[in-house]
């Protein structure tokens, strides 16, 4: 079979047959009485064989070897492969992250593009300081989903810090850029977008942060709590009593807490959520001193007849402390508000 029809039959182009000849790759096996290359029905073979092996990514020098001798292990080099080839796809996608950044930017011009470039390469630095440094720099609004997703991956707390400031200033899509996180799997990540979603104003940020109180992780719960408590959100009592019973977080939790309690509305059902968890068979001694010195924390109204029912409690610890308590509630209100001096 001449080179014209080979290369017909096969879709190889006559230019790269000669070259796998000259190469001594496929060479053909015979010519015509004209001097015409004669490929055999081995040839042809061989040439399938040649452009099956470079859909994988082999050189034409790593093709001769693996058909030349048929004791070649194609484990090694196939490993090789694998690597180079992920190597490149991770290349690849940074590139497409960059110009996916670039693009959501809505850039006017090259000195724009070249400011998110800027970012993106100290963002992406293994240095510490200088993605912390990267982030403070920024005097233009950068694409919220670029900074949440630095978030999301930020193990250093600075640069974290750093980049929620810089997120809470962009204006377009900052609490939606956060929701892949609160879905990850990795617990670190959802850590870190409930971290920036408790520095976020608005209803949007807080409805997020209220389904962030349904999380299989306990930190991830409570940070959720103490941000939606700030926010006056009823939402998070029962896990803010939970960090109390727990002894985790429980100062920070009984501030707010108190501050809640302070709402006539929410008072009776914050103590009804007390005195169940001091009625529960798990509430020893440890448990019950915690509840008494939250109960501090909060108004008369809600603190007063709980710490008379612990004044009689077997636990001389818990007693004598809600007596004293007790006593100090009492004395404020026979004190009644003091006006101020001339």
């Amino acid at each position: 079979m001449l080179i014209g029809e080979v290369a017909a039959r096969s879709g190889v182009s006559t230019r790269m047959l000669r070259h796998y000849d000259a190469l001594g790759l496929v060479r053909p096996s015979g010519r015509t009485v004209g001097g015409y290359r004669e490929y055999a029905d081995d040839d042809i073979r061989r040439i399938f064989h040649v452009e099956s092996l470079r859909t994988l990514g082999l050189s034409l020098r790593q093709i001769g070897r693996i058909l030349d001798d048929p004791e070649f292990s194609p484990s090694t080099l196939i490993g090789d492969l694998i690597r180079e080839t992920e190597a490149r796809l991770a290349r690849e996608q940074e590139l497409l992250k960059r110009l996916r950044a670039v693009d959501s930017s809505e850039p006017a011009g090259w000195e724009a593009v070249l400011r998110i470039v800027e970012l993106l390469r100290g963002l992406g630095s293994p240095n510490a300081a200088r993605r912390q440094q990267a982030a403070l720099a920024q005097e233009a609004e950068v694409p919220a989903p670029l900074l949440a997703e630095a978030i999301l991956a930020e193990s250093d707390p600075h640069v974290a810090g750093a980049l929620r400031w810089a997120l809470a200033r962009a204006d377009r899509d900052v609490v939606a850029s956060l929701a892949p996180g609160l879905g990850s799997e990795d617990v670190n990540v959802r850590r870190r977008a409930v971290l920036a979603l408790a520095e976020l104003p608005g209803d949007e940020a807080a409805g997020m942060l209220v389904d962030a109180l349904k999380d299989r992780d306990a930190v991830v719960r409570r940070r959720a709590a103490l941000a939606l408590g700030a926010r006056g959100r009823f939402e998070a009592v029962a896990v803010l009593v939970a960090m109390v019973v727990d002894g985790a977080n429980d100062v920070e939790a009984a501030e707010v807490l108190g501050a809640l309690a302070r709402d006539p509305d929410r008072a009776g059902r914050i103590r009804n959520v007390l005195v169940g968890e001091l009625a529960a068979p798990s509430a020893g001694a440890e448990v019950r001193m915690r509840v008494v010195q939250a109960l501090a924390e909060m108004p008369a109204a809600v603190a007063l007849e709980v710490l008379r029912g612990l004044a009689d409690d077997e636990d001389r610890n818990v007693a004598r402390t809600a007596s004293a308590l007790a006593r100090m509630f009492e004395e404020r209100a026979h004190e009644g508000p003091r006006g101020s001096a001339d």
